[in-house]
């Protein structure tokens, strides 16, 4: 993880990159995700080499805490597959998480969590099936006694399985109606291993309730993608930008109201 100074309105980075962190190379999830904590803490989700398996390496399937400046790291959160979402709101840490594959069409789900530090999430031995229950053990992994799932905080939110949730963004602005204030907005990027596809999408999730909906479609039609959703955020003006690496565009998506239909267009 590098730094680069920076002043509002610049367009390019300036001067050399200052290395703050030595961060897991290659693996199984190359992604590796950064947020700044409104206390200004820096967290890095870096996600798991395999589809289950035990790491070697406590950095991996988990998200680490540092100071600004890269030092004093340590885990916060662990059992997260590879949570490629990252947001704080509302004073708490979320993340969105990607389940093992191998078990089938429907398990498991994939989830949305609302982290604690020191929570563990069940990976590799324990995964959600309903939203806000206990975790059941993997049997077909098999490591570990089924007694570890009880410390597992389980997803408050669920989604079909191998959908692939990855960035989210809460929504902070007032252009969009009341009913979408503080909710989450998540992309999920779309299954490669199911037989009938799953999502391909934009879902909006309710951090109280965990209601899952659909907010953007038709990046998928039958068995034809196109386009993969990835990751979502809040412009000035209260837009929702949505990231789109199948057909690599990014879409604007605005309010613009509602129209009202007269009597006489009626009939």
């Amino acid at each position: 993880m590098v730094r680069f100074p920076y002043q509002s309105g610049q367009t390019k980075a300036q001067g050399a990159p200052e290395k703050l962190v030595d961060l897991p190379p290659r693996g199984g999830h190359s992604t590796r995700t950064i947020e700044f904590s409104p206390e200004g803490q820096l967290f890095v989700a870096t996600g798991s080499t395999c589809n289950v398996c035990e790491e070697t390496d406590e950095r991996r399937a988990a998200v680490w805490v540092y100071d600004a400046d890269g030092k004093n790291g340590r885990p916060y959160a662990t059992g997260l597959r590879n949570a490629v979402g990252l947001e704080w709101f509302d004073g708490a840490l979320w993340a969105t998480n990607n389940g093992r594959d191998m078990l089938g069409d429907d398990l498991p789900p994939e989830g949305f969590y609302q982290l604690s530090d020191g929570g563990f999430y069940g990976w590799p031995y324990c995964y959600t099936v309903t939203a806000g229950q206990p975790q059941v053990w993997d049997k077909d992994f098999g490591q570990a006694d089924p007694s570890v799932c009880e410390d597992a905080t389980p997803a408050f939110a669920l989604t079909t399985a191998h959908s692939a949730p990855l960035g989210m963004a809460f929504y902070t602005a007032q252009a969009f109606p009341e009913a979408y204030q503080g909710q989450m907005f998540a992309g999920l990027h779309g299954s490669w291993n199911r037989s009938q596809k799953s999502g391909y999408k934009v879902v909006s999730i309710d951090p109280a309730s965990g209601e899952v909906q659909d907010f953007l479609t038709g990046f998928v039609q039958g068995n034809t993608v196109k386009g993969r959703p990835v990751d979502a955020a809040v412009a000035q003006d209260g837009a929702l930008l949505v990231t789109d690496d199948g057909e690599g565009r990014v879409w604007r998506v605005a309010w613009v109201g509602r129209q009202q239909v007269s009597d006489s267009a009626a009939r």
